[in-house]
């Protein structure tokens, strides 16, 4: 990961247009291509960024000209960053990352998912758990009845960070032709409004896990039959 705190303007150029003024912040540039601009405050969401893959072509400074980076994606838009002071730049090998580790409910609703495969639809056969890809290990990888290639995310409960997540495995694994075409399923035992908006919007499916009901435990309700 490379790291560089500059006196910087952004503009970006694509569907829409959008422009940032001269200002100290931080450019993340990460080994799988992908380049985001932070500001000191919003927490973890940068001010603009490019999604890999993408090309980032640096011009030098020329003259009394600053510095300007300019970062293209594969639908060829464009991020334009001006360097007008850096103020420091190191770079810093990560290595690959173990991933996040569940929560003992998590992991135990992809151990029971992972049994009880078909509990997303007729004819899925499972792969296999913990997939392993560049950013982490998907948690599921499995076929469904068409023999398509789907990778399953598991949350307790589905938010938007988890459908990001989702994201970017599907980009990865659809790079690899043994798996592509590769669909996303986002499967939680909750699953947010907006969370749902965003999967849609991206292709991925929703599933809503019982954790009961995949533990085999009966509802308690009295029925009449």
């Amino acid at each position: 990961m490379r790291l560089v705190i500059a006196r910087c303007s952004v503009d970006y150029a694509g569907r829409l247009t959008a422009h940032l003024p001269a200002a100290p912040r931080l450019v993340l540039v990460k080994a799988d291509g992908s380049v985001s601009i932070h500001a000191d405050d919003r927490a973890y969401k940068p001010l603009n960024w490019m999604s890999p893959p993408c090309t980032l072509k640096e011009e030098p400074a020329d003259g009394d000209g600053p510095a300007v980076w300019t970062v293209t994606n594969k639908a060829g838009e464009k991020l334009i960053i001006t360097m007008e002071e850096i103020l420091h730049d190191s770079t810093h090998e990560l290595g690959v990352d173990p991933g996040l580790i569940k929560d003992g409910v998590e992991a135990h609703l992809q151990e029971l998912l992972a049994d009880r495969i078909e509990t997303l639809g007729e004819g899925f056969t499972l792969i296999r758990r913990e997939y392993p890809t560049a950013i982490g290990p998907v948690d599921i990888l499995c076929r469904d009845a068409a023999g398509q290639t789907v990778a399953v995310e598991i949350k307790r409960r589905g938010e938007i960070d988890g459908v990001e997540q989702l994201t970017r495995y599907l980009e990865l694994l659809n790079r690899d032709p043994r798996l592509a075409p590769v669909r996303g399923i986002f499967a939680a035992q909750e699953i947010k409004p907006q969370a749902r908006v965003l999967a849609t919007d991206r292709g991925i499916g929703c599933h809503i896990l019982d954790y009961d009901a995949l533990r085999g435990i009966e509802d308690d309700k009295l029925r009449l039959f």
